[in-house]
């Protein structure tokens, strides 16, 4: 028997009044999360749904979110998350493809008009038969899309007997981005998901008041569900959750709550950090551990980081395949910036070509990944599955090169490379010497047509407040600054650039 749940269990037993979770003013105990998770898990019970079944999950950084997630995982079903930015054609493509039979919704605000979505797309889906709302009033019991969580768990017990599971059953089916076509959903079994949460937690200092967590990475997510959700919960830590990421409140929310860790992706941090040096924001002091993921940070980034707030970044790697953590820059061995740092616990890395045989020495090559926390495979996509997974190795799709110290280094992903005139071009490459000019604030590089190289080198350029260079000067001083065949022949400056609901630049709306 193993359920993830018992993340979430052991910690209300353990500590029952110790506050879970703030949201605003509010604050929740470890014995109310796991007694509202008890009351979904009797209700979908009660509605018919058995364990094995799949139950989808559209929610922001929400209280919600708990309740929800695990009191599906005690029901013994399994969690589909969905992206919160979701159109409602694509909501029902993902209840479609995962055979979800029930669909828990956040009502939405009018930013982000969920429910209206998410009711379109359950409408449209022809195996899902619940539709729950999560209302934007607290325990609000009437909603115009469908009935309310709060109306449906009225007089529901908070007792449950968590189902039993086995370690290789599906907790979690977490859908790929779908850079390449559609999205793709990876089946993450209950070991794959707690031994994650149990090696990221053993990973990290404690402190020694006891540990504050900032959740702004979505909960939907590969990494803020596994680093900082599961993993918070397990160590029983307080989760400060915020629904959308903003520099200035996030800051203020930090020294406020005296957060000591704080996950997220790079320009995030970059963010916080032209806040602080703009508007003079307050430096959080309570911090201890800061993990970025999810994309590469800009070694300037890196740089800044460090002379700011008194302690690095550390960076790791994984994918919503690897549950997600795979490797990282480690407490207790030297942090290498730049780096994804050396495989975790129980995982080992190694690089291939393309036909999967292991490139020796510092490469580039692609990394493979095997070990406890490597995806069942994807939802019903035998052929998809056998594409990326051959006697237990995972091939990322990422090209890396790797140190004598056995550290490895992202080039680039293999299908953001720039192919110009014959000559492989890695973005990230020219987006760090970019980043060192001082009139550059974030740059993202990519390839677009051209007729008689295949592809040409354009960057996308958010200027640094007051900064006067122009695209000419820029150009000028790339041509100076990097080899004749890969700097950017084309310069666009903007205010800001496409991002998707984690942070990372959308490099396929720039092409």
């Amino acid at each position: 028997m193993l359920n993830l749940s018992v993340v979430l269990e052991d910690s209300a037993r353990n500590a029952p009044d110790r506050t879970a979770i703030v949201f605003g003013d509010m604050r929740l105990p470890y014995s109310m999360i796991d007694a509202v998770a008890a009351q979904v898990a009797n209700l979908l019970v009660a509605r018919g749904i058995q364990k094995g079944d799949k139950v989808a999950l559209a929610c922001p950084n929400l209280p919600y979110f708990p309740f929800v997630y695990f009191g599906i995982l005690k029901a013994g079903a399994v969690v589909v998350p969905l992206n919160v930015l979701l159109q409602s054609r694509e909501i029902a493509y993902h209840l479609d493809d995962s055979d979800a039979k029930a669909l828990f919704c956040f009502e939405g605000t009018p930013e982000l008009p969920l429910g209206e979505r998410g009711r379109a797309g359950f409408e449209a889906a022809e195996g899902c038969d619940h539709f729950f709302v999560l209302p934007a009033t607290p325990l609000a019991t009437e909603s115009e899309y469908g009935e309310s969580i709060w109306a449906a768990l009225d007089g529901v017990s908070s007792e449950f007997a968590t189902v039993q599971t086995a370690p290789d059953d599906t907790a979690v089916i977490l859908y790929t981005s779908g850079t390449t076509g559609q999205p793709k959903g990876a089946e993450l079994s209950h070991q794959n998901m707690l031994i994650n949460a149990m090696v990221s937690d053993k990973m990290f200092p404690r402190g020694d008041a006891g540990d504050t967590y900032f959740g702004v990475l979505p909960l939907f997510h590969s990494f803020g569900q596994t680093v900082i959700m599961n993993t918070g919960f397990l160590r029983g830590a307080t989760i400060v959750l915020m629904p959308r990421f903003d520099p200035g409140e996030a800051l203020a929310a930090m020294v406020r709550e005296g957060v000591t860790f704080f996950a997220g992706v790079p320009t995030m941090f970059w963010s916080m950090l032209t806040k602080i040096h703009a508007d003079g924001a307050e430096v959080p002091s309570t911090l201890c551990t800061a993990v970025a993921g999810g994309a590469s940070s800009p070694v300037e980034v890196l740089r800044d980081f460090e002379q700011t707030f008194g302690i690095g970044i550390l960076e790791g790697y994984g994918l919503s395949e690897t549950s997600p953590v795979a490797s990282f820059n480690q407490p207790g061995r030297p942090t290498k910036p730049g780096t994804i740092g050396t495989p975790v616990w129980g995982v080992e890395m190694k690089l291939i070509d393309g036909d999967w045989k292991t490139i020796e020495g510092e490469g580039p090559g692609e990394i493979a990944v095997r070990g406890h926390n490597v995806m069942k495979g994807y939802y019903n996509r035998p052929e998809a599955t056998e594409e990326v997974m051959r006697d237990g190795w995972f091939r990322t799709g990422d090209i890396a090169t790797r140190d004598a110290d056995g550290y490895y280094a992202i080039i680039d992903r293999a299908k953001d490379m720039i192919i110009r005139g014959g000559f492989n071009v890695y973005p990230r490459e020219l987006e760090e010497v970019l980043m060192t000019h001082e009139a550059v604030s974030l740059a993202a590089v990519v390839g677009v047509p051209h007729e008689s190289h295949g592809e040409e080198v354009k960057a996308y350029v958010i200027r640094t407040p007051g900064a006067t260079v122009t695209e000419d000067e820029l150009i000028a001083w790339c041509r100076e600054n990097m080899a004749a065949y890969k700097y950017p022949r084309i310069v666009e400056f903007r205010e800001s650039l496409p991002m998707t609901a984690t942070g990372k630049i959308l490099k396929r709306e720039l092409r």
